[in-house]
């Protein structure tokens, strides 16, 4: 990875307002990206396991995501790659469409394509959002259901397990997961909520909250695309979370923003 400081002035702006520089990635191109985030993703949950004897990740959707995720696969498959055990890996999500869990749109079922249904992982430890049609009546049940499977899956009273990576795309309005700026969803402290009336479809959706979210030992935030370059200045500027949700999400250890090129063109440079 070619790794660049994200500039004097953001990093001006950062330490106004009392917040730590994160890690500022940038690669050539999305193709390279992918294979860059694979590779660090690999060798992030084989230390966690070097370390704990397991591991855990919170995947997102979106293109760069599932890119991530079928890089992830190829490397599992090459004997010189196979250093996770991925029978000791847990694997949650950080959004879910609350649809028809054969539906197009679902994360599950693009992560599954891509990833899941290639790893030999444990099935138990693989944690996927309720869908529409999974016996819960409303989204704000299934996110309470979610909320109780994490807590079942923490130690020492936390409610949120030990979280090694959290993935986050990011929309070019700023939103991750599915908070979206000026939201409910923003300034909930819940760690599971539900988001109605979502301004991009489907509407209906699960989320994690801010607070599992910081809860992660580090937040990885891969973006791709000239779009999402206004976006991507404002949140190392230190936007408000209010305006710009990408700019909460911090780790409580890391945060990497993991960019190709075109993402980071409006970053300001020393």
């Amino acid at each position: 990875m070619s790794q660049f400081g994200p500039g004097e002035r953001v990093e001006e702006a950062l330490s106004d307002e009392g917040l730590p520089t994160p890690d500022v990635v940038i690669e050539p191109d999305a193709d390279r990206l992918a294979r860059a985030v694979s590779s660090a993703l690999v060798a992030r949950l084989a230390a966690a396991q070097a370390v704990h004897g397991t591991a855990s990740v919170v995947l997102t959707g979106g293109g760069i995501g599932t890119a991530v995720l079928q890089r992830v696969a190829d490397l599992a498959a090459e004997p010189e790659h196979a250093v996770v055990d991925w029978q000791q890996v847990d694997v949650w999500w950080g959004d879910e469409r609350f649809v028809p869990a054969d539906s197009s749109d679902r994360n599950e079922l693009g992560a599954r394509q891509a990833f899941l249904g290639r790893v030999g992982l444990d099935p138990e430890r693989i944690h996927p959002m309720p869908s529409s049609d999974a016996g819960f009546d409303e989204p704000e049940e299934a996110a309470a259901w979610y909320a109780e499977q994490l807590a079942a899956a923490a130690e020492g009273g936390r409610v949120v397990p030990r979280i090694d990576v959290l993935m986050l795309g990011m929309g070019p309005e700023g939103h991750v997961a599915s908070i979206f700026p000026d939201s409910p969803a923003v300034s909930d402290e819940r760690p599971v909520v539900a988001v109605r009336d979502c301004p991009k479809p489907p509407p209906t959706r699960i989320s994690l909250g801010f607070s599992a979210i910081t809860s992660a030992e580090e937040v990885w935030l891969l973006v791709s695309g000239e779009g999402k370059a206004e976006a991507v200045a404002r949140a190392l500027s230190g936007a408000a979370r209010s305006d710009l949700p990408a700019a909460g999400a911090r780790g409580r250890r890391a945060t990497r923003w993991l960019l190709d090129q075109a993402a980071a063109s409006a970053l300001p440079r020393g």
